[in-house]
């Protein structure tokens, strides 16, 4: 399951990169960043939930810094806006996970 964790995180930053430099026709990109960051997400270390987070709020706001920078300003923001995305994928993972292990917990406690 890593393996497949792995790539999918492999593929969402190659997919970002690529997606901000070039228009890919008849591919939801946003959507597909979406996805594979869930599915990076699944086997991601619940100690590193704080870094996530903060990517997913940091990103957007480096991007538009970066965005006057003439001739490349707006590829980075594109890119840095689709990372976002990515991270914001393997966040819900790491929130559903957390969900679900808070949920147990409580079950086990009444259950005995």
């Amino acid at each position: 399951m890593e393996k497949v964790t792995g790539i999918a995180g492999t593929l969402a930053i190659a997919l970002a990169i690529i997606a901000g430099v070039v228009d890919i026709p008849g591919l939801d990109t946003g959507l597909v960043l979406l996805i594979l960051g869930i599915v990076g997400g699944i086997s991601a270390s619940q100690d590193s939930a704080v870094r996530t987070f903060l990517a997913v709020l940091v990103l957007p706001v480096v991007g538009a810094a970066l965005g006057g920078i003439p001739a490349v300003g707006e590829y980075l923001n594109a890119i840095s806006s689709n990372l976002a995305t990515a991270a914001a994928g393997l966040a819900t993972s790491l929130i559903a996970r957390r969900v679900y292990e808070m949920a147990m917990a409580g079950i086990k406690g009444v259950t005995g």
